[in-house]
């Protein structure tokens, strides 16, 4: 996808975003993405879809603004450079209010790829082409469209549904908010569409568009939300059963993971991927992880904002592989190897991300050819175990095989295999595999932005920032910073988004 069609999708990109979607209402829109006068041909459809990519590979979305307030939010990661900007600063302490710029920048780059994806799904169905790939075409564009609602249902909750394209401007401003319940039960159905035509597998294993697996692993992702833990087991066990025909597997490493230079991996379900050296119009494959989480004043030129918090690094075990590969304890400065605590901001750092942005990538790692994980099989693996020790009443034989598997892969390192994390033995109560199960999903998939998501599902804030033992202790976390505040120049402009979300 990176080559072949990245002209259509950055030219397509610029018309899609001066589309028409809820944001912006008061502006004239320059161009206007009509379908009944787009859409003429396959080609057409085609770069339809593919411009709903540089949405998700931008600057304001999984190149930076969603994937770092994701991670803010969590308990895993805080700042290290105080001096950063103010909107982060705010949102690490639960201070931010709905003017903050990079809510405010999240919630509109949703919505962009919100009207884009309905263009495609309006106007395919028009176009005279091959069926089955007009089908697979407006299923991908459906799955965009689940992946924008399911990040903006779980970060605002109540929100603007929008299932059509829109024409009219005018026709916006008397929109109202959809319960949250009846946002899911939509992404369901896009999720369930998608199963239904997607195919198997991509043309030269393409990870960033997604496929039948993706699609039920979303879909098991919003029923592990909803707590329809039956449901969640049957969609995750059946990537599982068919994880051959995907072509799913755990790496034999977990450090090649993050390494951007091997491309597209087996355990890769569902990714962003950023094409190095190539940028687009309105931040579109613009990429700031790696320097967000690099090394300020070091050889590769990081900037030191996201950093593991204080008590994480302290957490994972000294025997546990995953803790090298996801820290970074010392790096070169000016050639020399220089600990930490010699840094200009003297905090251990992530590692997943800065150290191996691919050759592409700019000095200080930006514009990367990094795979932004959206979903990958290990998570897989972890959903099922613990939607069937949910759905059992405790831990079957199947959730012990997945959970192990996980744990069996993070033996494995370069020196040899190591015994450390043993699996999991039988004869737990349910109790305690939950805890086994969610303990395993922060180690595997720290600084992966899950974090936040699964405190929230888990009911577990404010408890996780004002509990004995907190990792990041933020005392005046609430209730009711499991949402984020509605944007209020959204507010402004349509007065049926309020009430505003409580506490803001």
């Amino acid at each position: 996808m990176k080559t072949k069609n990245i002209s259509k999708l950055l030219m397509l990109s610029t018309l899609l975003f001066s589309s028409v979607s809820c944001t912006d209402l008061g502006e004239t829109p320059v161009s206007i993405l009509v379908p009944d006068q787009y859409f003429k041909t396959a080609a057409d459809a085609e770069a339809a879809v593919m411009g709903i990519y540089s949405l998700l590979a931008n600057a304001d979305y999984y190149g930076r603004r969603l994937t770092m307030v994701l991670q803010l939010l969590g308990d895993d990661i805080d700042i290290a450079d105080i001096g950063t900007q103010s909107s982060r600063i705010q949102i690490n302490g639960f201070t931010h209010d709905a003017s903050n710029q990079d809510v405010v920048a999240i919630w509109k780059t949703a919505y962009l790829g919100i009207g884009a994806a309905n263009a495609a799904i309006d106007g395919i169905p028009k176009v005279e082409m091959d069926e089955n790939s007009k089908s697979a075409l407006i299923a991908e564009a459906r799955l965009l469209r689940a992946l924008n609602y399911y990040h903006l249902v779980q970060l605002f909750g109540d929100i603007p549904y929008i299932a059509n394209y829109v024409a009219d401007p005018s026709t916006v401003m008397d929109i109202n908010k959809t319960p949250a319940e009846q946002v899911y039960e939509n992404i369901i159905l896009d999720c369930t569409y998608a199963i239904d035509n997607l195919p198997d597998t991509h043309q030269n294993d393409v990870r960033a568009r997604p496929t039948k697996g993706s699609a039920h692993t979303l879909l098991a992702s919003v029923y592990m939300i909803l707590e329809r833990w039956s449901d969640a087991a049957k969609q995750a066990q059946d990537v599982i059963t068919q994880s051959s025909n995907y072509k799913y597997a755990l790496v034999d490493d977990f450090q090649k993971l993050w390494k951007a230079d091997l491309g597209y991996q087996s355990e890769h379900v569902w990714v962003v991927d950023f094409a190095g050296t190539i940028s687009g119009e309105n931040s579109s494959n613009v990429d700031y992880t790696a320097p967000m989480t690099g090394v300020r004043d070091a050889d590769m030129l990081g900037w030191s904002v996201l950093a593991p918090s204080q008590g994480i690094y302290a957490s994972f075990s000294d025997q546990d592989y995953r803790k090298k590969v996801s820290f970074l304890t010392e790096t070169p400065i000016k050639g020399v190897m220089t600990p930490y605590q010699k840094w200009r901001w003297p905090r251990i750092h992530t590692a997943k991300w800065c150290l191996y942005p691919g050759a592409n990538a700019s000095a200080e790692g930006s514009n990367s050819d990094i795979k932004h994980v959206i979903f990958r099989y290990a998570e897989v693996l972890l959903i099922a175990a613990e939607a069937l020790n949910e759905a059992n009443g405790g831990p079957t034989a199947e959730a012990y095989q997945y959970i192990n598997a996980v744990r069996a892969r993070a033996r494995n390192t370069p020196e040899g295999q190591q015994e450390y994390p043993a699996d999991l033995q039988a004869g737990m109560s349910q109790q305690t595999f939950r805890d086994a199960v969610r303990e395993e999903r922060r180690i595997e998939l720290a600084f992966e932005w899950k974090r936040w998501y699964d405190l929230k599902r888990w009911k577990m804030v404010p408890e996780a920032f004002k509990g004995a033992g907190s990792f990041e202790p933020h005392t005046n976390v609430q209730e009711h910073h499991a949402l984020l505040p509605i944007p209020q120049e959204e507010i402004g402009r349509n007065a049926n988004l309020l009430p505003q979300n409580p506490g803001f």
